[in-house]
């Protein structure tokens, strides 16, 4: 059975550290790759270290998803190949074309938000923050399904909605997953508002597509997951739970505050009164959440004005 370790490494980010985990067997790889600043680097040469490998010795990096602390040392890993969703090759690759297109996304997006023009500044802080992200390119893509080159024993299983590139990584014989951030046991997860894959098509709807991704991790009967921050998930079938029960809590209380048709931004005020001026995009992903998931639930309709601002009202 191969022997799996787990490695934290330090982030610039509220969420603190992140887990990557090097497995031993017939390949040497590991899941994830932590943040690209020197404090993560060193982490991960100790964590090697201490194992009695170096950067050199790994064969190859396995990526969860695309976010910085997750994809950012590609670069160190000379010797591996990088495998993962092709959401991830935008940033390695700093797709140029992409960029644009993010950005001119997220723009309309606010727009049809309802929010005031004085926050177009947003737009380049709701892109992510490259810098911190790896620049070696996938190797090989991974689809739902696929087995995890050199360990046959794992299945790649898409779970989009937090990121639009998430993978999660099962063993169904020994009843494990490589989890990522589907699934944390200390903090529940932001499904974030995020560009379409082929850069074409509607806005992904990523609250409904990240409770789909609960359900189907709770199907999979797995007894542990392990995390992409913070210990390993051993109550996995409850957090599911748990967390499914509270988004559904948390749309109803934005549901009671809906007394008249009103954009994303304005219940946004309402629900997120103190975190709006520091947290515009995670507040108004959170809002946008709530809003799908009533809408599709039958509670509320969405209209669009002539401008192409968007209305929600109780149904």
């Amino acid at each position: 059975m191969e022997q799996i370790i787990r490695i934290e490494t330090p982030t610039p980010f509220g969420i603190g550290t992140a887990n990557s985990f090097l497995m031993k067997g017939d390949t040497l790889s590991i899941v994830d790759v932590g943040t690209k600043i020197p404090e993560a680097h060193a982490a991960l040469a100790q964590g090697l270290k201490a194992h009695g490998y170096t950067f050199e010795d790994v064969e190859q990096v396995i990526l969860t998803h695309h976010h910085p602390d997750h994809i950012g040392w590609t670069d160190a890993f000379t010797n591996a190949t990088v495998i993962g969703h092709g959401y991830n090759d935008y940033w390695l690759r700093r797709d140029e074309t992409f960029f644009q297109y993010q950005r001119a996304f997220y723009k309309a997006q606010l727009a049809e938000e309802g929010v005031p023009q004085l926050y177009d500044r947003w737009v380049d802080k709701m892109i992510r923050e490259v810098d911190y992200m790896g620049t070696t390119p996938l190797t090989t893509i991974l689809r739902d399904g696929d087995r995890v080159p050199g360990h046959p024993h794992l299945r790649a299983v898409e779970t989009l909605g937090h990121a639009q590139s998430h993978l999660i990584f099962v063993d169904d014989e020994r009843r494990y997953a490589f989890g990522g951030d589907l699934l944390i046991g200390f903090v529940a997860s932001n499904p974030l508002v995020e560009v379409p894959f082929h850069m074409e098509g509607a806005r992904p709807k990523s609250q409904l597509q990240y409770n789909a991704s609960l359900k189907k991790l709770a199907s999979l009967q797995v007894d542990r997951v392990y995390s992409g921050h913070g210990d390993d998930v051993t109550n996995v079938q409850a957090l599911v739970e748990t967390r499914l029960k509270k988004q559904h809590e948390r749309a109803m209380r934005a549901y009671a505050l809906i007394d008249r048709p009103l954009t994303v931004f304005e219940l946004t005020q309402r629900f997120y009164p103190t975190k709006l001026q520091t947290e515009l995009g995670l507040t108004l992903s959170s809002t946008l959440g709530q809003l799908d998931y009533l809408e599709a639930e039958g509670f509320v309709k969405r209209t669009m004005n002539e401008e192409g601002i968007a209305y929600y009202e109780k149904v």
